[in-house]
């Protein structure tokens, strides 16, 4: 058997340390958002520190299952709690998508009847909003983007920063022109702009937890190398699948003819599939070819 130890402990320490910090600065200026959305009476303001705060519950849940998915495999749990970094992946593109529900209910009841906005206002809370935004983003530019829990993190930052920078564009309008409809109109954008960022972090969690090949990895690829190889004569119960981000596995059964040395299939399968397709967890059970006489002797890899 082999195994993918692709969890390092100094960097998943960075990442955490990173999101930590990060976490502190989305919360202290979170309240300053509330406060000078509900001063300038401006929903695109309260949008964005509603968006501030799934970012913090989003930061404060990914450190948690960064640390719960350190725990140890059990008898009842073989593979660890690898997992709970991708269920928190799947909740945070769910809190953001409950997020833009809201801005969107509340944008067109302000469409209507678009309130006074005090532009200026607006702006000044705004750009501090971007400052903050962009402080996280280099914060954590250096996390692990192969690893879903940490990109959802990184998107929920990224979409606060360009809805700060819609907000801010929304409060010059209003401030020079007294254009009080734009400020819903912002909010709208800002709720498509978190939609769109949710759709990808979504639709990858769920394909993870259904146990689906990975989308950079094509099983018929897979299957046709594998019978490339020497004295393969068959391959089947081929099984791709990934435990969580960066830690693919894979199963098959491989037919090869009896009297021929099997560590040496083995070996060379395991080499082929970490080169070719970065495959390093792998259960290769190889029977005897069907003209051999006798029981099939499966061996493990």
């Amino acid at each position: 058997m082999a195994h993918d130890h692709r969890h390092d402990g100094s960097a998943e320490g960075a990442n955490a340390r990173r999101l930590a910090i990060t976490l502190g600065l989305v919360l202290l200026y979170m309240g300053v958002e509330v406060v000078g959305g509900l001063l300038a009476d401006s929903l695109a303001l309260l949008a964005d520190a509603g968006h501030m705060l799934s970012d913090a519950g989003a930061l404060g849940l990914t450190l948690f299952a960064m640390r719960f998915a350190r725990r140890p495999a059990t008898a009842q749990r073989t593979y660890g709690s690898y997992r709970a970094e991708i269920l928190a992946a799947l909740v945070n593109g769910a809190t953001l998508v409950a997020v833009a529900i809201y801005i969107f209910v509340e944008a067109f009841h302000r469409l209507r009847t678009p309130p006074e906005v005090q532009g200026g206002l607006m702006v000044a809370v705004a750009t501090g909003g971007l400052v903050v935004n962009v402080a996280g983003l280099w914060i954590l530019r250096s996390g692990d983007h192969d690893n879903l829990n940490m990109r959802g993190a990184w998107l929920h930052v990224l979409t606060d920063a360009l809805g700060s920078m819609q907000a801010i564009v929304a409060g010059a309008l209003i401030w020079a022109f007294g254009w009080y409809w734009v400020d819903p109109f912002a909010s709208l954008l800002i709720g498509l702009l978190v939609i769109y960022s949710s759709w990808s972090l979504i639709r990858q969690s769920v394909a993870v937890l259904m146990e689906g090949a990975p989308g950079h990895i094509n099983v018929d690829d897979v299957r046709s190398a594998l019978l490339e190889l020497p004295h393969v004569l068959n391959v089947h119960d081929l099984h791709v699948w990934t435990i969580t981000s960066g830690f693919v596995a894979m199963s098959a059964h491989v037919t090869c003819p009896g009297d021929h040395n099997h560590d040496s299939v083995l070996s060379g399968a395991r080499k082929m599939l970490a080169d070719r397709f970065g495959i390093r967890h792998t259960t290769i059970q190889i029977g005897r070819g069907p003209s051999c006489a006798g029981t099939d002797h499966p061996s493990m890899a």
